[in-house]
């Protein structure tokens, strides 16, 4: 009798752009977008696309920790921004991570990028805890980090904090140079490549996850010389670019090993592109970096958090195919749990459902109602089907009408967003009903401390202010 032979898990590689538009990917939208992305079409032409994938929040932080946790940032003391370093871990230390789920399933983790989700620096002599104002924002080299993504499930760790402080480049737990941000995106090209070609040499028969969160194409814009008037259409399009050729060596790096058979790469971003790019100019030249959506990076609107998500999983995702189900960044966690056969813990993942299915062609099987978006300065909206209600006067981001410009507009906007995808429409006078069905649903889920069915998990924070502009 034969022994039951248990499928191999696949290597995964996720790479997450920071800022980079649904627009700015060519083969997303091919009769608006003016920036060549091959590698990125490669991706298109050989995985699936899905057409719905929301960030769980139009900025930085707190939708890395959607993905770390499986769950929203907003149910921690995080209500609205991003963090600023020096300060101890959003992520506390007793949260299960992706980092440690895989880990436990036997696989290699590496993170090769952006953190941004806190760490702390101690002095290098005195061991005392580091600040920003004492350190001008550029941590010492020989500084310690006792509380980093190598304390959050990571065997390895090469990059930096966020975008003002990346001139510290980390290696695990402590600050190993300075060196001019101009820099840092070849340095995280390099460094990826090589950590592929090391776990293909390794003997422990060990899967890897490696996750690479990259800073580009957010601020601070700086393409190389190499890439620099490559697009003819500005710095921000180069950046872009040179963002699409890191893509390129990370693929090139799992054919060369032979590895590209059985690893699943996800590639994303972290919310829309950002008003830095100097969308109006890049409008003029035909590029629309949000591909018709409203609004852009902090925003509510779609432009906000609808984002490029392409799976490449050859022999188990179809050659050039499309799902149009909606998803979140959260559901990362659910969907490796699916991938691997392993349950999720209790208390873990509460915002998390696995699309994998959708990987198949089949349809998500969800106990989550809908989903639930969160602008820069902590508004609120939420998506069940073709509806979506935002609890905003205007973008409650960046883009005009901001909060304080709508003052005289309606508490609450809802759009049909599948015959008005640039929600032009505000509905919410004509189906009050609506309405009161997705308030009620965002209510729940914020009040049970999850939106996924499971045991009742309580927020981090006592109070959750759901509406931030007021209501009529």
């Amino acid at each position: 009798m034969t022994a039951q032979v248990k499928p191999q898990k696949p290597n995964i590689v996720f790479i997450l752009c920071d800022d980079l538009g649904y627009g700015d990917v060519q083969s997303l939208s091919p009769k608006t977008s003016k920036i060549k992305t091959p590698s990125i079409d490669m991706l298109v032409r050989d995985g699936m696309v899905f057409t719905d994938a929301h960030s769980g929040s139009s900025v930085c932080t707190p939708t890395r920790y959607g993905i770390m946790t499986g769950r929203y940032s907003w149910r921690t003391k995080l209500q609205r921004g991003v963090v600023q370093g020096f300060a101890p871990n959003l992520v506390a230390e007793d949260r299960l991570t992706i980092a440690n789920f895989l880990k436990d399933q036997g696989y290699n983790t590496a993170i090769i990028g952006k953190w941004h989700l806190n760490f702390q620096y101690l002095d290098p002599i005195t061991k005392k805890t580091l600040s920003k104002k004492s350190t001008k924002q550029l941590p010492p080299v020989g500084a310690k980090i006792p509380d980093g993504p190598i304390h959050r499930g990571f065997d390895y760790f090469h990059g930096f904090h966020h975008a003002r402080d990346m001139k510290a480049v980390i290696e695990n737990d402590e600050v190993i140079l300075h060196e001019d941000e101009i820099n840092m995106l070849p340095r995280l090209t390099e460094q990826s490549v090589a950590y592929i070609n090391n776990q293909s040499k390794r003997k422990d028969g060990k899967p890897f996850f490696l996750y690479v969160p990259l800073g580009s194409p957010h601020t601070p814009i700086l393409p190389t010389k190499e890439w620099q008037g490559k697009s003819g259409l500005g710095d921000y399009a180069d950046f872009v670019m040179q963002t699409d050729a890191t893509v390129g060596a990370i693929k090139s790096a799992l054919e060369a090993n032979g590895l590209s058979e059985n690893t699943l790469i996800i590639f994303s971003s972290d919310n829309g592109c950002s008003k830095a790019a100097n969308i109006p100019k890049l409008a003029e030249q035909g590029h629309i970096v949000s591909a018709g959506m409203r609004g852009s990076k902090a925003d509510l609107w779609d432009g906000g958090h609808r984002v490029p998500f392409i799976v490449k999983w050859p022999n188990k995702v179809a050659f050039g195919s499309t799902s149009n189900q909606l998803i979140c960044l959260t559901d990362i966690f659910a969907t490796f749990s699916d991938i691997t056969g392993q349950d999720i813990p209790n208390m873990s993942g509460e915002d998390s459902v696995s699309f994998l299915p959708a990987l198949f062609g089949e349809s998500i099987i969800s106990s989550r109602a809908g989903v639930i978006h969160h602008s820069i300065s902590g508004h609120f909206a939420y998506r069940k089907g073709k509806w979506k209600l935002l609890l905003a006067r205007g973008s409650g981001g960046w883009t005009s009408p901001k909060e304080l410009e709508a003052k005289d507009m309606p508490a609450v906007q809802l759009y049909d967003i599948e015959n008005d995808f640039a929600e032009t429409t505000n509905l919410y006078k004509k189906h009050p009903e609506i309405v009161k069905e997705l308030l009620e649903q965002l209510e729940l889920d914020i009040r049970t401390g999850r939106s996924t069915k499971g045991k009742f998990s309580k927020n981090d924070v006592d109070k959750i202010i759901l509406w931030k502009s007021g209501t009529n």
